[in-house]
């Protein structure tokens, strides 16, 4: 029968040793991470610790609105989970997919686990995006609408579909089903 400390160590291996990223993070700060997590971000576990999670992302505008968008889904359901673009140390950016668990649903942010996998290898950045075409092409690959892209980033459904056309163009789609394949990694 596995002793209180026995159970802890196998609870730290399993959590130093995942094959994917993991962090617990207390008000969106980075409280603790494996060395998975670390690699992916191109940083020492060390330099991540008790820093906030903004410096992982390609822009302070884009922290702030996947905040904005996670905090009442994880109010509602204690969960979220969303693949989204997020940046290296080296400021090169990848394709992440990400799921989180508030320990309080009252108070998501207070503390909550993350999981980051890297997903470049079947999703690549494969043109310099700007911040709002990177959050236009989040919402894309979930097959949501202009009009509903619009009402998420609180703007007009003609600058989403604006924005659009700039994707099609930087990535040289023709369709729109050609644009959410290129940006799932999908095209030939």
């Amino acid at each position: 029968m596995d002793t209180s400390s026995d159970m802890q160590h196998t609870l730290e291996l399993a959590f130093n040793l995942a094959p994917v990223g993991m962090c617990v993070s207390r008000n969106r700060t980075i409280e603790i991470c494996n060395e998975a997590f670390a690699q992916m971000f191109g940083h020492a576990q060390t330099d991540l610790m008790g820093h906030s999670m903004a410096q992982l992302y390609p822009s302070f505008e884009e922290f702030t609105h996947i905040g904005n968008l996670g905090l009442p889904v994880m109010k509602a359901t204690g969960t979220y989970s969303d693949e989204r673009i997020m940046a290296r140390s080296d400021g090169s950016l990848f394709w992440c997919h990400v799921a989180g668990r508030a320990l309080d649903r009252a108070d998501p942010f207070a503390h909550a686990v993350w999981m980051f996998e890297d997903i470049s290898q079947r999703r690549p950045v494969s043109a310099d995006l700007t911040v709002r075409e990177r959050e236009i092409a989040q919402h894309i690959v979930t097959g949501a609408t202009s009009k509903q892209i619009a009402r998420l980033l609180d703007i007009s459904h003609r600058t989403v579909e604006a924005h659009r056309g700039r994707l099609m163009r930087k990535l040289g789609a023709t369709t729109t089903g050609e644009l959410v394949a290129t940006l799932l990694g999908n095209s030939a």
